[in-house]
């Protein structure tokens, strides 16, 4: 028994009021009990606690109604069974049956080079912001053969197949259209750490040979393997750096307001294209996606139209030349130095493989 319960002192004055029945007196509050020597020491904790239950009540009154019609809601619910969550679809239990796409994407890209493939649609592997639609299916197989032939084959017949194995971004979504920026520009790939990439307009793809193919797809054809051989740019120079010496020869020209510019007003000034005025990253990567693309003779063919006189921003047309060659040394300089790759051969198998495409 606590000895300090018995031993206090009264405080206030009992005010006892008629009962309904019986003897047993009625208190307005329990702040008004008096507890003194009269009190049984038994009955002091008790009476003490009753005051903390009632202080208890008064302060929590709103959560414990609030809670309680929760509980209440919850019981008058019908109870219904789940079954197997398995089921559901999105939960983990879909399941598509292995087709010859599947075994394909298995054979040429999973085993050799661990690379996954996702075509099925899935919007939160790309922007949930945008309209967008699924790639058609037979798209796939011809798209991804095409990507295999123009950028790993080529560059495994410079280097290794463990440089691409090792370099490699190793997961890609596929999307039927293209992804639509709020500047009236379109993103046509993107690269994330790289590990995933992501391809567009793939429903737009149509090579020499498939049915309904024009001579303008090859526009859509060069846009796809050029978003590759740039996102591929990125993760070398992200792994190992090019000469910092690049970012010099264009100081000052920069601007984000690129967009805004047309690919030959951008050469006028010495850029390969008007992207490619936005960063010194997206300049060099722009470099080598475009001289891998078009080829040397393409290349050259975006030099000599570089006219006369000065640009806009008075860069004249040596300058402008000037720029791109030493752009262009850079590029092969860091494929050489970097990982040992001759990038004028590398330039050769890639354009020999865009022309089997488009021509």
């Amino acid at each position: 028994m606590n000895e300090t319960h018995t031993q206090q002192k009264a405080t206030a004055k009992v005010i006892p009021i008629s009962a309904a029945s019986g003897w047993w007196p009625v208190f307005k509050s329990y702040n008004d009990v008096v507890i003194d020597s009269r009190v049984p020491g038994w009955l002091v904790p008790l009476l003490n606690r009753l005051k903390h239950l009632k202080n208890f009540l008064v302060n929590n009154i709103q959560k414990l109604l609030f809670f309680s019609f929760i509980i209440l809601s919850l019981a008058s619910c019908k109870k219904e069974s789940l079954d197997n969550v398995n089921d559901i679809p999105g939960l983990g239990g879909d399941a598509w049956e292995t087709s010859y796409i599947d075994t394909w994407i298995s054979d040429s890209l999973t085993e050799p080079f661990n690379i996954a493939v996702k075509y099925k649609w899935d919007q939160f592997e790309l922007s949930l912001n945008k309209t967008l639609v699924p790639p058609k299916e037979d798209k796939i197989i011809p798209a991804l053969s095409a990507v295999k032939k123009v950028w790993i084959d080529t560059y495994i017949a410079e280097t290794d197949s463990l440089f691409m194995k090792k370099y490699v971004p190793k997961f890609f979504a596929l999307c039927g259209s293209a992804s639509w920026n709020t500047d009236g520009t379109i993103t046509l790939g993107t690269a994330e750490g790289g590990r995933k990439v992501v391809l567009y307009v793939l429903n737009d793809f149509r090579t020499r040979g498939m049915s309904g193919y024009v001579a303008s797809d090859s526009f859509n054809i060069k846009q796809m393997f050029h978003t590759i051989e740039h996102e591929f740019a990125h993760i070398l120079h992200q792994t190992i750096m090019y000469p910092k010496e690049y970012k010099s020869i264009s100081v000052g020209f920069y601007t984000s307001n690129w967009n805004n510019v047309s690919d030959a007003n951008a050469r006028r000034d010495g850029f390969v294209t008007a992207y490619a005025e936005s960063s010194p990253d997206e300049d060099f990567v722009e470099m080598v996606a475009m001289m891998l693309i078009e080829g040397k003779a393409g290349f050259e063919a975006i030099i000599n139209s570089i006219p006369t006189g000065t640009s806009a921003n008075n860069t004249t047309q040596a300058q402008a030349i000037s720029r791109l060659r030493q752009k262009e040394a850079t590029v092969v300089s860091y494929f050489k130095e970097t990982w040992g790759i001759d990038f004028y051969r590398l330039q050769t198998r890639v354009r020999a493989q865009v022309v089997n495409l488009i021509k």
